[in-house]
């Protein structure tokens, strides 16, 4: 079987920098014409001259024959300023702000810690400036059973952001839950959006504890319940414009194993159509063909600095790719 899409774009991809950059990015570039960049790195990417800089390193180590575009977000804080986000929109390489609550995640350590109470005037202007907020939703309180921290992020804080600031573009990334699958359908068209992970449409919680701890299939937002995972495979498999493709690697290599059954005409917009248009940007010119063949995943990927472990590293897929 061969299938051609047009060439698909990440909209959630964790880069790093030195060594891990050069390491990674072949990988992403070779099958994605953009990708939405993750500003976490030590420091974080908090100004829009960080961002310009990063965007340079990224630049140089893109192979030379790749048409690989990075989109770059800068790492909200409590102290950011309205005149930072005026200076990312101008800069024309800044695409969004990411929202890590503090705590939450892989170096979220300067997140937010009140929303509202320090960030608001800034979110105000990203209204003005048609800047969206990429939101790592889920609350950080150590009472909360972590399976139903994204649940209760949705409750105290993403519904009464939307109601107070109903012209925020905002996006969910990497949701897990049919909560939040409820949360995105129930508001307004082109201004809430999620992305949607290979992981989170593939794997429940079992597979964290399958044959033993399967410390590879653990990521945050975590795995959930079954039941979860098939309410985010219908939304994406609906023909929704409101899901869209966000690898999360990090860096792992994290692409699609198969597809489900009668879902293949959706595939596209999913993976090429939805995110552009939700960014205002407009779709990739290239094709890929999926070919579906024999490839056994690489038990790990080694180089200098070590070795990364891919998803589903050592078994047998059944889907391949080529631009």
């Amino acid at each position: 079987m061969e299938l051609t899409i047009t060439q698909p774009n990440d909209w959630h991809l964790h880069l790093r920098d030195g060594a891990l950059l050069e390491a990674v990015i072949p990988h992403s570039a070779r099958h994605f014409g953009r990708a939405i960049v993750m500003p976490n790195l030590k420091p974080p990417i908090t100004t829009t001259a960080a961002a310009i800089a990063y965007r340079e390193s990224i630049l140089k180590a893109i192979p030379k024959d790749s048409n690989f575009t990075p989109l770059m977000t800068l790492y909200l804080t409590d102290n950011t300023t309205r005149d930072e986000i005026k200076l990312a929109k101008r800069s024309g390489f800044v695409h969004g702000v990411k929202l890590y609550p503090a705590g939450a995640t892989t170096n979220s350590q300067d997140g937010v810690t009140d929303l509202f109470g320090k960030c608001f005037s800034v979110l105000e202007e990203m209204v003005e400036q048609d800047l969206p907020l990429l939101v790592h939703g889920e609350v950080t309180n150590p009472e909360v059973d972590i399976f139903d921290r994204e649940k209760v992020y949705i409750e105290t804080i993403l519904e009464p952001l939307v109601q107070r600031l109903p012209q925020l573009k905002v996006v969910m990334e990497h949701i897990t839950t049919m909560d939040a699958v409820k949360f995105v359908e129930s508001c307004k068209e082109g201004y809430v959006a999620a992305t949607v992970t290979p992981q989170h449409l593939l794997l429940n919680r079992n597979a964290l504890f399958q044959g033993g701890l399967q410390p590879h299939n653990y990521c945050l937002p975590v795995l959930k319940r079954e039941i979860h995972r098939q309410a985010i495979v219908s939304a994406v498999t609906s023909g929704s414009k409101r899901f869209f493709l966000g690898t999360d690697s990090a860096p792992h290599d994290r692409r699609k194993r198969n597809v489900p059954a009668g879902a293949l005409d959706k595939l596209e917009a999913f993976t090429s159509f939805n995110g552009p248009d939700f960014y205002g940007l407009p779709r990739n010119k290239l094709k890929m063909k999926l070919r579906k063949a024999p490839w056994r995943v690489p038990e790990c990927l080694s180089f200098p600095f070590g070795d990364i472990v891919p998803m589903y590293a050592g078994e047998n897929t059944r889907m391949g790719g080529s631009a």
